[in-house]
């Protein structure tokens, strides 16, 4: 019997590059990324040639500043990483914080960028803009990654409304009444045996096989 596929629940996710002039603090910077509440879901350490950073940034191409942009990124590795959290576009660059790394540390000076970088042009890290941008830039870093569909805050609580609180409120309730010295581990199993979407085995009649013999009786 074909079972019912409910509606699934996505994380927002983001780019975000550690450039060649912060390459040296790196694991810093992930130590901070991590204690910020993200996800790191896919990182690589690389270089790129002029040519693929002319294509990473072809949003910006005209600008005054983009042959000095493409010859800076490509001038020494960097690290690439996808980012995954609640409102991880925003939260990501509000914690990078503005472009320019010398006015940031004047106004954002525990941000990234104050932290680590040092003009407007070598700011250290990156992030992405928006969702679309997001999406581009994942899939130019990593091309097999799958970018999904992200879903409307009142879809993911309805989603939760439905077929998540009613089961965990009940057993939050058991919980509250048994009082377990290990609460994660006994709401864990509760759930297992109450799950209501557990496989339901249905007890029936043995049916036996009988070999059937060929021939005359």
């Amino acid at each position: 019997m074909a079972q019912t596929s409910h509606p699934r629940i996505y994380v927002e996710k983001t780019l975000a590059l550690i450039k060649p002039d912060a390459i040296h603090n790196a694991d810093e910077i992930e130590d901070i990324i991590l204690h910020s509440g993200f996800i790191i879901l896919r990182k690589r350490k690389l270089q790129l040639s002029p040519e693929q950073c002319s294509d990473f940034y072809a949003d910006r191409y005209g600008t005054l500043f983009f042959p000095s942009l493409t010859a800076f990124m490509s001038s020494g590795p960097i690290v690439a990483m996808t980012l995954a959290r609640e409102n991880a576009i925003a939260h990501w660059k509000s914690i990078i914080g503005p472009a320019n790394s010398t006015k940031a540390k004047g106004t954002h000076p525990e941000c990234l960028r104050a932290k680590y970088g040092t003009s407007d042009l070598k700011n250290a890290v990156h992030g992405s803009e928006s969702f679309h941008a997001a999406e581009r830039e994942i899939k130019f870093m990593f091309p097999n990654s799958v970018i999904e569909p992200f879903p409307s805050k009142e879809a993911t609580k309805e989603y939760l409304s439905r077929f998540v609180n009613p089961t965990l409120l009940c057993g939050l309730t058991e919980l509250c009444k048994h009082k377990p010295p290990n609460p994660c581990i006994w709401l864990a199993e509760w759930l297992v045996r109450n799950s209501p979407n557990k496989p339901q085995i249905c007890e029936g009649p043995v049916v036996e096989e009988v070999e059937l013999q060929r021939g005359a009786e």
